[in-house]
């Protein structure tokens, strides 16, 4: 889905007009009405207001274009688990498990990696392969290589 439909489908998801949507993200009603026509992207700034007023993120907002996965755990991110900081504000790196309200919950990955193995260990994959899998692969992450 393109840039101007998702913007016009959370608009009128959230029963505003294109006015309303206006003010609350300090444009003009043209301005919403040209993103809405495919004329312009938002800028910036604006894609932050408006991922926190729809609270979806700016990869969203802007079509999908990239996969996100948690710079923690290594989970594909969607809207409904993407972390928010203290301010509300979606952020796009973690899911909402790993950071919560602007505070890593792990920083430990031995601590992380049983969690995982909890949930991720079945009958297909058992725990010693699922924690492999995962020693190899959180050390790659963001939140890791720090």
């Amino acid at each position: 889905m393109e840039t101007k439909n998702i913007i016009q489908s959370l608009r009128i998801k959230h029963d505003l007009s294109q006015e309303e949507l206006a003010e609350k993200v300090f444009v003009t009603r043209q301005a919403v009405s040209r993103w809405e026509n495919g004329e312009t992207v938002p800028g910036t700034d604006t894609l932050k207001l408006l991922s926190r007023l729809f609270d979806v993120s700016i990869n969203t907002l802007l079509g999908a274009p990239r996969k996100l996965i948690c710079q923690c755990c290594g989970m594909p991110l969607d809207d409904s688990i993407i972390s928010h900081e203290t301010d509300g504000t979606p952020n796009e790196d973690y899911c909402k498990w790993c950071y919560t309200d602007g505070v890593y919950q792990y920083s430990d990955m031995d601590a992380l990696i049983e969690v995982c193995v909890k949930n991720m260990a079945s009958g297909e994959h058992p725990e010693g392969e699922v924690r492999e899998y995962l020693r190899s692969v959180l050390p790659q992450l963001d939140h890791w290589k720090q």
